[in-house]
């Protein structure tokens, strides 16, 4: 039996001026939305998963700077591997097919990546030829989808296939409504899914959207309301060490030697990892319900709060939302006091190198900031013509993640900071 999810229906009326006394007839269209899922076993995506020719960017995602490599996840297919060994010219070499991936961490030539609820570990010590080592099953329980639809837990969703439908009805109007424009019911917008030298002995970096992180001998992991630890001294073999719930609506989560800062809607918390298999609170920022990726060092953290069209998943009025960046004291580490805010368009991740501070804006463009000053960063360059999601600032090169590709920028000398390149998107 075939069975949809839908994804939502826009009704659009026609403009109009009613000047004649009573009611009249008006035709409304409506246009039905609906996605099919495509299935198949879990043997043959496992099967699949290993190198396969390079696919050209569509919907990039996460990534994680890896030795010479950048790994970018395409959203929901799998892991574009590209080799950064000339950031001038990078070359797109590889993707990996795996199908309901948002997340990824690299250790010791091992891919972490979530495959919708469970995680496999693969062996990237040859780029070429990427193999499959381990599969651990319902890792992610708490990652659904949309819709209250429940997949078939014996097989893998593989794609989807896009259903329309239209039709037609008749409905009165009295003459004193004049109405124009469209109407979208409450599903409208959602997606059917919900949803970072050798390479040899390297540990990935990733970006601050990252849900997943590689400390030392361990794997962390951030679900909607856990932190769970893997032990991965065996990089082939990763082992679930602990489970601890942190909050609720959690985001990112962002290493700073023995600390692991997580990012929520709802505010920031901070672990001690100076046991890593079993993380501790130490303290804890709330705010108002922002999309909030967070970065830290020894002294300041630094929160971009996004303002979040979903009211759904947010408490408070709507007037609390705003965009912007909050620098936050965390020298008492067990009671985070804010120190200043600025305003900011539609920030989303960010990274520091040293004082220096770059913000993904969204269409505000990518800006570089001298931070040395907390309580009065100075801009100094804005970098436009693109839609930024994530960076990574490493060894005087700025990997950018936008809605238009990968594009890379040399700051080695931060007052001329000069494009590198850029691998663009497909669509």
């Amino acid at each position: 039996m075939k069975k949809t999810i839908h994804y939502g229906s826009l009704i659009f009326f026609s403009s109009c001026l009613l000047i004649m006394q009573g009611c009249i007839k008006d035709k409304v269209i409506a246009t039905y939305t609906s996605f099919e899922p495509v299935y198949q076993s879990k043997a043959i995506v496992l099967q699949n998963i290993k190198s396969n020719q390079p696919k050209a960017l569509q919907q990039t995602g996460k990534m994680v700077l890896y030795g010479n490599y950048i790994l970018v996840n395409e959203v929901n297919k799998g892991v574009h591997v590209i080799d950064n060994t000339n950031p001038a010219a990078p070359q797109n070499i590889a993707f990996i097919n795996i199908p309901g991936n948002v997340d990824i961490g690299a250790k010791n030539n091992m891919l972490y990546a979530d495959i919708f609820t469970d995680m496999v570990t693969i062996d990237i010590s040859d780029m070429h030829n990427a193999r499959l080592k381990k599969v651990s099953y319902n890792i992610f329980p708490e990652r659904l989808y949309t819709g209250n639809f429940v997949p078939d837990s014996s097989r893998y969703v593989v794609d989807w296939i896009k259903h329309e439908a239209t039709s037609t009805t008749e409905i009165s109007r009295n003459k004193s409504f004049v109405m124009s424009g469209e109407w979208a019911d409450g599903s409208a917008g959602q997606s059917p899914a919900n949803s970072a030298s050798s390479s040899g002995g390297a540990t990935g970096i990733g970006g601050s959207m990252a849900r997943f992180t590689v400390v030392g001998n361990y794997l962390y992991t951030v679900g909607q309301s856990t932190l769970t630890s893997f032990n991965i001294t065996d990089p082939a073999d990763p082992l679930v060490a602990n489970t601890t719930g942190v909050g609720w609506n959690i985001e990112t989560i962002y290493p700073v030697k023995d600390k692991l800062f997580i990012g929520s809607k709802t505010g920031m918390f901070i672990f001690s990892i100076d046991n890593p298999a079993a993380p501790v609170a130490l303290g804890s920022f709330s705010h108002a319900c922002f999309d909030d990726p967070v970065i830290a060092n020894d002294h300041y953290a630094f929160v971009t709060l996004r303002a979040n069209t979903d009211a759904s998943l947010c408490w408070g009025p709507s007037t609390l939302q705003r965009n912007e960046l909050d620098i936050i004291d965390i020298n008492n580490i067990s009671q985070p006091t804010l120190l200043k805010v600025y305003d900011m368009e539609a920030p989303q991740g960010l990274s520091l190198d040293d004082n220096h501070l770059f913000i993904c804006d969204g269409t505000g463009g990518l800006k570089v900031y001298d931070a040395t000053d907390v309580m009065n960063i100075a801009l100094i360059t804005t970098i436009s013509n693109i839609n930024p999601f994530d960076v990574i600032a490493y060894n005087g090169i700025a990997i950018v993640v936008s809605k238009e590709g990968i594009s890379q920028y040399d700051y080695s000398n931060i007052n001329n900071i000069r494009k590198l390149s850029t691998i663009t998107t497909n669509n």
